[in-house]
């Protein structure tokens, strides 16, 4: 499944959309198949908080581990929100190599 992030705004900053943003999102969730990735795509993204990447990408990290795979970006609020939520969480996102 590939998400473009963007489809939630190109200015994701609060815990409380990033919250609403995975709510949402849940629905969706559903209709993974059990061994397909489920792709992050920041592209169209200006700005991305780490309250709002802890609430959405945190759970995704818990929920399928090493199936979510993120894509790469230039985006530094992106770059330095991912390499955070990481140090926080002691674990490492799956980035996409290019191709």
């Amino acid at each position: 499944m590939h998400i473009k992030l963007k489809k939630f705004g190109t200015t994701l900053i609060s815990r409380q959309s990033g919250k609403e943003a995975f709510l949402a999102f849940q629905s969706t969730i559903v209709d993974i198949v059990k061994d397909e990735n489920v792709e992050i795509d920041f592209d169209g993204v200006i700005t991305f908080s780490p309250s709002w990447g802890d609430e959405f990408l945190t759970p995704l990290l818990n929920q399928f581990g090493n199936r979510l795979v993120l894509f790469p970006t230039n985006n530094p609020s992106v770059k330095i929100t991912i390499k955070l939520l990481e140090d926080i969480n002691k674990r490492s996102f799956k980035t996409k190599q290019p191709e």
